[in-house]
């Protein structure tokens, strides 16, 4: 697409000034300020690509600056845009070295946890995996171009990227403090999305060398890595890596003693679509409370796929402030599961020091009808309508060469889109690119299938 400093065709409208705070009625706290519906549609205008504020180099102008306004909410309201379940197109997983492998052996298996245990237990023996270069999309591209292979048959969408990134895109409407950083690249009509990783290092880096916070100085409460522990630790309270029926008693009952590692994985590729925009999706599922269909009827029967969490135990009688909290937090609970089509939360409810108390069962598609009912703090609608729109809003910003940034900043309320490079940045694999080289003239001389 030529770059201009004119606006891109087709982009959503843009929004009315937002909201006073005088406008706004009993909003919780620390939220995006919540719109209505106006009684009638309000003017519509476009949403600005202006050039960059760099000073232009005497060779080359600045790229244009394409800006998408989260602001107001209320052109997102409504019934959701339509969507499609999410349908597993191939897997792979990864050893206990976080080594590729082509195959299930990364599945676990729920099986209720002890309650009362301790979720710090074992911390100083974690093996916490961390990428430490960019894994772009290699494992995922690997995995369907080995599908591929298989079936003869492309994988037509209009957007390929990690779960990871569509669950910051959908969430950002109600979460004042999102930010992300990502890089996009345009190829024979698929739009690749991954993490900024240079971006997300240094940011890694900076928060190291940054002081505590209050809350976190205080020498009797847990610090974030010991509650980030216990998440891991609860997964593995809870999974076996054999179905319950055919592990040993001894082997459940001493998952307590068992050492916590983050590096064994097992991650499902999907398809779906958001309005008119296709995508295929990667994430790690935590794993299964039955059986995994055959793939012959992967189509039209769910996967039982759980996803587990854990949280504050909620007092007797809680305060707006507590269930506010809770509430919050499904957001992100909602968004990951709803991407990858996962059936079911599994939230372990522990204490302010880390003891297991209990576990609570959450159908994902009950979740928005909760908060509906409950603080009202998000509207899961508004997510998909927002997610739909950004999408078509990327689909008229990235061009067919280059690397583009899509960037939003803490409490900045606007994505940015803007080329910040040529080719694909790695973004796609040379082996992917050669893989779909080599299947297009297969398919072009009719052969492409196996």
């Amino acid at each position: 697409m030529a770059q201009t400093d004119e606006p891109p065709p087709n982009l959503p409208p843009k929004p009315l000034s937002p909201p006073s705070d005088d406008s706004e009625t009993t909003a919780p706290p620390r939220k995006r300020p919540r719109t209505h519906a106006p009684s009638r549609p309000p003017p519509t205008a476009q949403p600005t690509a202006k050039p960059s504020t760099t000073s232009p180099s005497t060779t080359t102008p600045p790229s244009p600056i394409y800006r998408f306004p989260i602001q107001p909410l209320n052109r997102f309201q409504g019934a959701s845009a339509s969507i499609k379940r999410p349908r597993e197109v191939t897997h792979f997983s990864y050893d206990e070295n976080h080594e590729y492998r082509e195959d299930d052996s990364g599945i676990n298996y729920y099986h209720a946890p002890k309650l009362n245990t301790d979720l710090k237990e074992g911390f100083s023996t974690f093996r916490h995996y961390e990428d430490t270069s960019d894994p772009h999309l290699d494992s995922l591209l690997r995995a369907l171009a080995s599908k591929e292979q298989t079936t003869g048959a492309k994988e037509e969408v209009d957007f390929i990227t990690w779960r990871g990134m569509m669950t910051k895109i959908m969430t950002a409407p109600f979460d004042m403090f999102a930010e992300f950083s990502m890089l996009a690249t345009k190829r024979d009509g698929t739009i690749y999305i991954e993490e900024d990783f240079p971006a997300r290092a240094a940011q890694r880096d900076a928060e190291k060398d940054r002081p505590k916070p209050k809350w976190q100085q205080d020498q009797n409460l847990p610090d974030h890595k010991m509650m980030t522990y216990w998440g891991y630790k609860f997964e593995v309270l809870s999974l076996l890596p054999t179905p319950p029926s055919s592990t040993s008693a001894e082997i459940i009952a001493n998952r307590t003693k068992a050492p916590v590692s983050n590096y064994a994985q097992h991650c499902s590729i999907v398809r779906t679509s958001f309005g008119p925009h296709s995508l295929l999706l990667g994430g790690e599922v935590d794993g299964l409370s039955g059986p995994k269909p055959p793939s012959s009827s992967a189509q039209d029967t769910p996967i039982p796929w759980i996803e587990l969490k854990t949280a504050e135990e909620l007092p007797p009688s809680p305060s707006h402030r507590d269930v506010l909290k809770f509430e919050r937090k499904l957001l992100k609970f909602w968004a990951q599961s709803f991407l990858l089509g996962v059936p079911k939360v599994l939230v372990g409810w522990r204490s302010k020091m880390g003891i297991l108390r209990g576990v609570q069962e959450i159908e994902t598609a009950r979740i928005p009808g909760m908060v509906r009912r409950g603080t009202a703090c998000w509207d899961g609608n508004v997510c998909i309508n927002f997610a739909a729109a950004f999408l078509g809003f990327l689909k008229d910003c990235v061009g067919d060469d280059g690397v583009y940034r899509v960037e939003l900043r803490k409490k900045g309320g606007v994505v940015e889109v803007q080329k910040v490079g040529d080719g694909v940045g790695g973004i796609v694999s040379r082996e992917f690119v050669e893989w779909r080289a080599e299947l297009g003239a297969k398919l072009a001389k009719g052969d492409g299938g196996v």
